[in-house]
């Protein structure tokens, strides 16, 4: 016979304690809370009568309890291993954790952020939690593909996702090469040749995603690909400053900045060197971040659904643990579009025929 202990209870008289449980049950307190926090020197006898007492009580014990039945916590794990500043000042982490929370609170689960200040202790503090019992999954963003917490997961036989292509594990993404690509070709349209990139971490593989579209736009035009104008900005503000401080003396007329939250940056270390965008260096980001029209002058970007794939990734997580696997699925990948705005020059009307058919494109 299974027990279910949260279904079909007496109606609610208060809170109900252990002592009552214990009562009904015909043991004592410390039994029921052996049966509670699954200590194993209990018999399948006694087990099933507390069991039974909780069901009839509605009793309301620890999630912990609750799992001893159903197995279920209800509880996931957003896993990013990324410092505590740089999830907070860059603006991608903030519509990506509102997608993943209402993508739980639609199915009735709660989201666990692992937030991390010391980034060397990332393994030790996110087993600690994947350990503890209260986690049935994770959602991972923000990762290499060797990052150790991928290999643990799947060693641990944990169900994760990602954010993000992965090679190990189910992933949602977005068109990170046809993105790039896109801002590229639409620099080149502009008539502009000689163009940087600023890029996101090398060992991650949406960012070598963006980097190919990137260099197949150029080749599609005939520019040449010259890796001096290509610099890691580690998606951080003082991060492509530095990353511009290299690129500046090559002369770029126009960089492609593989995200907002760097072309921030970018714009304001162009200021400082008294350069004007889009006059002497023309700008485009990735993400289509909240203060991106709020730049001066506005960023030209391209867009991704950010709060979309906090949502589905947590979508295909809850998808796999409800069935534990059973039906096969994607990875999806959603689109991005242009939004083209200031920073890209598009006001100067610089136009240059285009590739295809010789016409006046801007």
């Amino acid at each position: 016979m299974s027990y279910h202990p949260f279904v079909g209870a007496l109606p609610n008289r208060g809170v109900v304690t252990l002592e009552e449980v214990a009562r009904l049950a015909g043991v004592s307190r410390s039994t029921v809370s052996r049966v509670i926090n699954g200590h194993p020197h209990v018999s399948a006898e006694t087990k099933a009568r507390v069991l039974e007492a909780i069901e009839r009580l509605g009793y309301r014990p620890h999630p912990i309890a609750r799992s001893l039945v159903t197995k279920r916590t209800q509880i996931i794990a957003m896993l990013i291993p990324e410092s505590v500043t740089k999830i907070f000042s860059d603006q991608f982490f903030g519509p990506l954790l509102q997608g993943a929370v209402q993508a739980c609170n639609a199915r009735g689960y709660q989201l666990v952020l692992a937030l991390l200040d010391d980034p060397r202790r990332q393994e030790e503090l996110y087993l600690k939690l994947l350990h503890n019992g209260y986690v049935e999954g994770a959602v991972v963003a923000s990762a290499p593909p060797d990052d150790p917490v991928i290999q643990a997961l799947q060693e641990d036989g944990i169900p994760a996702v990602a954010v993000g292509r992965q090679l190990r594990l189910p992933y949602v993404d977005v068109d990170n090469y046809r993105g790039a690509r896109m801002a590229t070709e639409h620099l080149l349209r502009l008539g502009y040749r000689r163009i940087a990139t600023i890029t996101g971490p090398l060992d991650h593989l949406h960012v070598q995603d963006r980097l190919a579209g990137y260099r197949d736009a150029l080749a599609a035009y005939g520019v040449p690909y010259e890796e001096a104008l290509v610099a890691e900005g580690g998606f951080t503000e003082v991060g492509a400053m530095a990353a511009l401080a290299k690129l500046l003396p090559l002369n770029p007329e126009a960089i492609f900045v593989q995200s907002d939250t760097m072309a921030a940056g970018v714009l304001r270390a162009l200021r400082n060197h008294g350069l004007s965008v889009p006059d002497d260096v023309a700008v485009v980001g990735f993400d289509d971040a909240p203060l991106a029209s709020l730049l001066d002058p506005p960023l030209t970007t391209v867009r991704q659904p950010i709060r979309l794939l906090g949502f589905m990734a947590v979508e295909l997580l809850l998808d796999i643990l409800e069935d534990r696997g059973e039906k096969e699925r994607g990875n999806p990948v959603l689109p991005v579009e242009l939004v083209v705005r200031s920073s890209c020059g598009i006001d100067r009307v610089r136009r240059a025929p285009s590739k295809e058919t010789g016409s006046q494109n801007p």
